[in-house]
């Protein structure tokens, strides 16, 4: 049984608008293996000439939280209140680690030291050859993955018995580093459910779950429920019920890659929850993605199937990013947005245009407009567009109807019809929206969209600009460019009428 994507589309839209502010976020606990990521970037244009292997010519470096931080940075993104609990290292990276997620915006008051090993570190060397994307060369762990001394156990313990009962969900991030015991993960898990709070847990690539029940939810990938299970890969359906019933869960998330997620809810069907196709580029954090926004999801009311949909779309947006990136909420919204409006391609109304444009602005997004007839197109049309686009993060442009360039050229235009110049408009690459106007101006297009920038063509001043005064009355500016001398449509319509004589 496969998800309703039409309604679910709606439904996250409305469910995504409720969202709380940052300020009156839900409190999530993140308990797991916390990591510090070490990106070292460099060329690598050369092999070494005493071994077959190439040379990094080191150019910078950055630390970034991994692991179960990951999920926590995730959880930022999606305006969450984040409290960790684990371990890191009594030594400069393990203050530097918690520094950087307190600095973030996490309570590290459950990070407990740990003077018996050092706080886990991933060497990441990535190079660039011939200017072509980077690409990561290898990498290099720094860690000690035996199970945490019992004192360490009970520090830990007692930091998340005050954590957990102000938090609203549990997510337990494994990746069999030594800090989740099993009597670790059973103490995390029957003090949850004693507060009636629901469990997440993305398991670590280990034969035995049996620490994990108990759990509301288990988030495997199609490999790690495979060795986990001993069922062959193609069975996701028994799979999910054999985990179901042995570890006394409420639900099983099984993650399929491009296929989205195979949901079993307990007393119901399994149903598979598809995903977007996407263009594959770094696989890095996805399953971090996918727990962080179930676990936000259910916290502000999502029900299953609603929360495995928005955690398909913010894992394929991570996967289209490289490195690990967390996903805005607002990059979300635009992506159902967009899915809802998919068969529009560029071409938009007001009112469907006006919730993307602020999601955008949410994100920071700079929206630039322009208008026009666009009536042939031509050299000039595209240059001026490009430097149109160049002066924001999204270009809109307005485009005038049939009748509006009648009026204003006379009856013998426009030489192209409207649904023909959108046509060809859509497939520029600098335009992000296409929007038909029929007013002898934009100025309803102006109010509505209320862009940051109002972009219009060398031949005017900035004073003749239809809108300046009310785009620059709320901070917007009016920007001026140059046109390309010679090319116009009315040009081009001269050069036909001239071989005609």
């Amino acid at each position: 049984m496969t998800a309703n994507p039409v309604n679910s589309v709606d439904q996250a839209i409305r469910f995504l608008d409720r969202w709380p502010t940052a300020s009156r976020g839900k409190r999530i606990v993140v308990a797991g293996d916390f990591m510090f990521d070490h990106y070292v970037y460099g060329n690598a244009q050369r092999l070494s000439p005493d071994a077959p292997v190439p040379v990094l010519a080191i150019e910078s470096e950055k630390w970034i939280p991994g692991g179960a931080s990951n999920v926590c940075l995730d959880l930022l993104a999606l305006r969450c209140k984040v409290s960790c609990i684990g371990l890191v290292g009594k030594d400069r990276n393990g203050f530097e680690l918690k520094k950087a997620l307190k600095s973030a915006g996490c309570s590290t008051t459950g990070l407990v030291d740990d003077s018996s090993r050092p706080t886990t570190i991933k060497q990441n060397f990535i190079g660039l050859a011939q200017h072509r994307h980077p690409q990561k060369m290898f990498r290099a762990d720094i860690e000690v993955k035996t199970p945490v001394s019992e004192t360490i156990a009970k520090k830990i313990l007692a930091q998340a018995d005050k954590l957990i009962a102000k938090a609203h969900v549990l997510i337990i991030e494994d990746y069999n580093k030594g800090a989740l015991t099993p009597a670790v993960c059973q103490h995390l898990i029957k003090t949850a459910n004693k507060h009636k709070i629901p469990v997440l847990v993305d398991p670590a690539a280990i034969e035995d779950y049996s620490k994990y029940a108990g759990a509301t939810t288990l988030t495997p990938n199609r490999t790690e429920a495979c060795l986990a299970t001993g069922l062959a890969a193609n069975d996701t359906p028994k799979m999910a019920r054999k985990l179901l019933r042995e570890l006394k869960l409420q639900t099983v998330v099984l993650t399929l890659d491009k296929s989205g997620a195979l949901l079993l809810v307990k007393g119901q069907k399994p149903i598979t929850v598809p995903t977007e196709a996407r263009s594959v580029y770094d696989v890095t954090g996805a399953g971090d993605m996918v727990i962080a926004m179930l676990g936000a999801a259910l916290a502000n009311g999502a029900n299953w199937e609603q929360a495995v949909q928005l955690s398909n779309i913010a894992a394929g947006l991570e996967v289209e990013k490289f490195g690990v990136v967390p996903i805005e909420l607002d990059e979300i919204l635009v992506a159902i947005l967009q899915k809802q409006h998919q068969e529009l391609g560029k071409i938009r109304t007001l009112d469907q245009l006006q919730p993307e444009i602020n999601a955008y602005r949410k994100q920071g997004k700079k929206i630039a407009f322009t208008n026009g007839c666009f009536d042939i197109l031509h050299a000039g049309h595209v240059a001026y567009l490009r430097q149109a686009k160049a002066q924001g993060d999204i270009l809109v442009l307005g485009v005038n109807s049939d009748r509006s360039i009648t009026k204003i050229k006379g009856p013998t235009r426009p030489v192209n019809k409207q649904d023909d110049r959108l046509m060809v408009l859509s497939e520029l690459e600098s335009i992000d929206y296409v929007i038909v106007f029929d007013d002898d101006t934009p100025m309803k297009l102006l109010r509505g969209i209320k862009p940051d920038v109002l972009v219009k063509g060398g031949d005017y001043t900035k004073d003749k600009v239809v809108g300046h005064e009310y785009v620059e009355s709320y901070g917007g500016t009016v920007t001026v460019v140059s046109l390309v001398q010679g090319r116009s449509t009315t040009n081009i319509i001269q050069k036909i009428e001239a071989t005609k004589r």
